[in-house]
């Protein structure tokens, strides 16, 4: 029987000289799957994202759900006596992730191509605004202006209201799973070839390919998409409906088999055979007046009501959950949440776990948040001697 305690990234030793968002979403997908992952933090402040609101008795929320039960190392990259010392730690693990301006580290003599020279396993990943070349490679960026450089933004909203960002880290959590990704195949090269590679993700790049139809659209039509509310513009009837008590749900009718059977729910099934609705080419010619359709049936009904119907016909929706729904959810609860234990000022607090399953591997604990420089001295002791 398969150790269900030793993740598929068991043994992997990972530095984490990423800061923020996205260089951290990477090393805890890493850790999420069993890679030991240190994390180096300027002495002084630490991570920045350490004064991240929300918070509580002085602790990030955020920082915590991202860095649970990495070990901290204090070192200051700013000093050469300290870069040595990274270079020594460097040369003890499998991966190095790390979120600087391109140029910084070559400027610190730790270069891909510098450090592989002496060994050449390493598997370097790094997280910038736009990439290790092109013509904005030296520019700084954040989440925000990868949400709105990739077109993201211009899409997201209404018609009438501004280009809207998200009130999270988007982009940052998209680049974070992607870099994940790309250490991992990299890793996966390492066993079979010894050798190590570079992963360059871009903040904005994993963002843009998941809107790129509308650049196809435009590169093939010069038709240029806007924002269009709760539709997405390629399917109908799809969007977000209030019910008669108030509440929200949302409903994905994104194929023909469940428009046909929302139309059932709905005690109108002969609208499949309406010219106008028949298919989701002419649905969408046609989008205004069955949204109205949809959303006037909605209306007339509790939310519950409405969401037992939907679901004895198999259509797709669901309840649009603010936090407490999540966690009363009997699912969440059994599949997704788990338990950040250890740490004394948030007290108990429940977190999404990993972002996918595997077989063999029951997921990892998340035993507290380390603080600025806790394992310095059992880190060097155990790696340098």
């Amino acid at each position: 029987m398969a150790d269900r305690t030793r993740g598929p990234l068991a043994g992997v030793r990972v530095l984490e000289l990423g800061t923020m968002y996205a260089a951290p979403t990477c090393g805890r997908m890493l850790r999420d799957f069993g890679a030991d992952v240190i994390k180096v933090e300027d002495p002084g402040t630490g991570d920045y994202a350490r004064q991240w609101t929300p918070m509580k008795n002085g602790q990030s929320f955020g920082f915590a759900r991202l860095n649970s039960g990495k070990r901290s190392v204090a070192l200051d990259l700013r000093s050469e006596v300290d870069r040595s010392t990274v270079r020594r730690l460097i040369g003890t693990v499998d991966v190095v992730i790390e979120s600087f301006r391109p140029g910084r580290m070559s400027a610190w003599g730790m270069s891909y191509d510098a450090l592989s020279a002496d060994h050449p396993g390493l598997v370097m990943t790094s997280v910038s605004g736009f990439g290790q070349y092109g013509p904005n490679t030296g520019k700084p960026g954040f989440g925000t202006v990868a949400e709105t450089g990739s077109g993201f933004a211009y899409i997201n909203g209404w018609p009438e209201t501004p280009p809207t960002s998200p009130p999270f880290g988007f982009a940052d959590s998209i680049a974070g799973i992607s870099a994940a990704m790309g250490t991992a195949m990299a890793l996966f090269r390492r066993e079979r070839t010894g050798q190590g590679d570079h992963v360059d993700v871009a903040l904005y790049e994993p963002l843009m390919f998941i809107v790129g139809d509308m650049i196809m659209n435009y590169t093939g039509t010069g038709f240029v998409q806007g924002r269009v509310g709760n539709g997405t513009g390629s399917a109908s009837p799809r969007g977000v409906y209030q019910a008669s008590d108030g509440k929200w749900l949302s409903i994905a009718a994104s194929n023909q088999g469940i428009a046909k059977r929302l139309f059932a729910a709905m005690g109108q099934p002969e609208l499949i055979e309406n010219p106008r609705y028949a298919t989701n080419e002419v649905r969408m010619q046609h989008n205004d007046e069955l949204q109205a359709l949809v959303t006037g049936w909605v209306a007339e009904r509790p939310r519950a009501e409405i969401l037992k119907v939907l679901d004895d016909h198999e259509v797709v929706c669901s309840q649009v959950n603010d936090a407490s729904d999540i966690v009363e959810d009997p699912h969440y609860q059994v599949r997704t949440l788990v338990e950040l234990t250890g740490s004394e000022a948030l007290g108990r607090v429940l977190t999404p776990g990993p972002v996918l399953h595997v077989k063999d591997y029951a997921g990892p604990t998340y035993d507290g948040v380390p603080k600025v420089g806790e394992h310095t001295d059992e880190v060097l002791r155990e790696l340098l001697g």
